[in-house]
């Protein structure tokens, strides 16, 4: 498709009804790579079919992101190169649904923004989507809360995500949100809060936030029952674990009070103590967590090795 100069279609675009577009690529923040999870699970759902394809040469830049050499018995016999990719596909109700995944562009950010929000018209994309998370000092025993993004103040108001007013560098995400807003179709991007004493593991409750977030901006729909029963087993895990450290169970006791309260603000106050603040030195660092948490999991699995 000649007019479409920066992408790659592949045959002729399908014909679909109000299609929300779904943001998730790699690269920019997302904590415990639940926003990773979270698509992995939608693209499981979703019977992807390849819609279009971005000009690799235009938007990556193979020395940041190289591409990996399958080397067989000493052969070089494939090269799987970085991409940036559109699906189409549906949810558990048969609802149309566009997925745009792969490597946050490195370059040419207003070209690439250009290009999918011209591909989302001729597709008729209602709801531009995106997925993040980041790490938060919230405790593992409560839900993961959402977060959104958005430059549409009637979203904002829309829906009850937490706010925040910061400024921080931004990711393609973040781009697109303005491109489709400009273009008149409304575009959102949800943050699901990690605790940041985790290390560098998978975190389902935030997976499962976000898609529960999904279903509450836009009406999709995917079985999250799977990683929901990952989350019930690591708090579990995490449970037992915390216990055996009297300053991390205070610590965690900290966050359930300052999480607790925070969900009260909107409510009358009642008397009672005030939740004693914590602080950053309270916090164990992720390295500390992680060795503790590998001897955990092998004195719980004493047939591992």
């Amino acid at each position: 498709m000649t007019d479409l100069p920066d992408l790659q279609v592949h045959g002729n675009l399908p014909e679909l009804v109000s299609p929300v577009l779904v943001v998730a690529l790699k690269g920019w923040i997302d904590a415990a790579e639940s926003a990773a999870e979270a698509t992995s699970a939608i693209e499981s759902q979703m019977d992807p079919f390849p819609v279009a394809s971005y000009n690799s040469d235009v938007f990556i830049d193979f020395r940041a992101r190289r591409p990996t050499m399958e080397i067989r018995d000493g052969r070089n016999t494939h090269l799987d190169w970085p991409s940036i990719e559109i699906f189409s596909g549906h949810d558990a109700n048969g609802r149309d649904i566009l997925l745009l995944t792969g490597s946050e562009p490195d370059s040419a950010w207003h070209r690439f923004s250009a290009a999918t929000v011209e591909l989302g018209r001729r597709l008729g994309v209602s709801m531009m989507v995106g997925l993040g998370a980041y790490p938060f000092p919230t405790p593992h025993s409560r839900p993961s809360r959402l977060s959104c993004t958005t430059p549409s103040m009637e979203l904002v108001q829309r829906f009850g995500f937490l706010r925040t007013s910061v400024d921080v560098p931004a990711g393609m995400g973040a781009v697109l949100e303005h491109a489709f807003s400009d273009a008149g179709i409304p575009a959102i991007t949800l943050w699901a809060q990690v605790p940041q004493y985790l290390p560098s593991m998978s975190y389902p409750a935030a997976s499962v936030a976000l898609l529960d977030g999904l279903t509450e901006v836009c009406g999709l729909q995917f079985d999250r029952r799977a990683l929901e029963q990952e989350s019930i087993i690591q708090r579990d895990r995490l449970d037992r674990l915390v216990s055996r450290n009297s300053e991390h169970a205070e610590m965690v006791t900290k966050l359930e009070a300052a999480f607790d309260a925070s969900q009260q603000q909107a409510l009358p106050l009642e008397p009672g103590p005030t939740p004693e603040p914590i602080s950053e030195k309270d916090i164990p660092t992720a390295d500390e967590l992680a060795a503790e948490l590998e001897a955990f999991l092998r004195d719980s699995n004493p047939d591992s090795p």
